[in-house]
């Protein structure tokens, strides 16, 4: 099949590669332009450009897309039979959408209509579903409205963000090699739009715990934001991230954010129910830790009011 490809981070990798492997014609990927940073202004490819580059793919990295002539004109003569997206990063216009024969078709990182938007892994863990998934569907001009041709299903599980999104993304790439020859027969199933939640963009700042909440939730939060942005209190004016935690079913006689324990391998924190044991922990300008490690050389103040 001849497919013009669009997408730009770590989790759109796995999809080229087996497209590539599986001998479809890519004509193009299309991924987000080059990042500059850095006082020496160093460049830096996205990763999909990275693995188009070593496959030998001609790379296309418009500013925008929205009245893009020169960009829609390349696409056109292309003659893509579908165009295949997975978070690009931008969206679409309708005269992207319209112009392949088989139409545009979407990778979404979770059981749809469940967690439209940019951050439906990590909302996945927060919420605490027990199943998440790969949806792929025929791309609409709304924010992953579109029809559903397939999907396929995983065990949330105690897994971190990173942990389900590797699972994910290699799901997401096996479903698509699935779904591609079977796209001029499939009959796509419209969402319902009654269940449909959001899972808007993450922040750093979504990372900073809030110790009024239920501690099974901020356990979950902590595994959805590994690796980022992580998730942070302060003591005093030092900032913490905590990276692993376990859940005590126990109630503390103490406001929420106040540290009740601090010895051995752990540091509990009292939270608007039960308590936190963290775990692993990391302070400003030092690796993560386990907390035992940490406590050797760091003094933790018993009743100090974690903010």
């Amino acid at each position: 099949m001849r497919v013009i490809y669009m997408g730009t981070p770590d989790f759109a990798v796995p999809p080229l590669t087996a497209m590539h492997q599986a001998g479809h014609e890519i004509v193009y990927v299309v991924t987000q332009p080059d990042a500059v940073s850095g006082r020496g202004k160093k460049v830096h490819f996205s990763p999909v450009k990275a693995k188009a580059l070593e496959l030998g793919i001609p790379v296309l990295q418009p500013e925008k897309i929205r009245k893009n002539q020169e960009f829609l004109e390349t696409i056109r003569q292309a003659k893509p039979d579908v165009i295949v997206v997975a978070a690009y990063g931008k969206i679409l216009p309708k005269t992207v959408l319209e112009l392949p024969p088989l139409g545009c078709i979407n990778i979404h990182g979770s059981l749809l209509p469940r967690f439209r938007g940019a951050a439906p892994i990590q909302a996945a863990i927060i919420e605490g579903d027990e199943e998440t998934g790969i949806t792929i569907m025929k791309m609409a001009e709304g924010l992953d409205t579109g029809d559903m041709l397939a999907k396929a299903t995983t065990l949330t599980d105690g897994k971190t963000g990173q942990q389900l999104h590797d699972e994910l993304a290699s799901l997401g790439a096996e479903l698509l090699i699935q779904t591609l020859p079977a796209l001029p027969t499939i009959k796509g199933q419209p969402q319902d739009d009654a269940l449909s939640t959001y899972a808007p963009m993450i922040s750093k700042q979504d990372g900073h715990i809030d110790f009024s909440e239920d501690a099974a939730r901020i356990e979950r939060r902590i595994r959805a934001f590994d690796p980022w942005p992580g998730t942070f209190a302060y003591a005093k004016e030092k900032m913490l991230k905590f990276w692993k935690a376990e859940v005590l079913d126990r109630t503390a006689e103490a406001p929420a954010g106040t540290i009740v324990e601090a010895k051995n391998d752990h540091i509990d924190i009292a939270c608007g129910k039960g308590i936190l044991r963290v775990t692993e922990i990391q302070a400003p300008g030092k690796k993560r830790t386990a907390v035992k490690e940490y406590l050797k050389g760091n003094s933790i103040e018993i009743g100090m009011v974690l903010g």
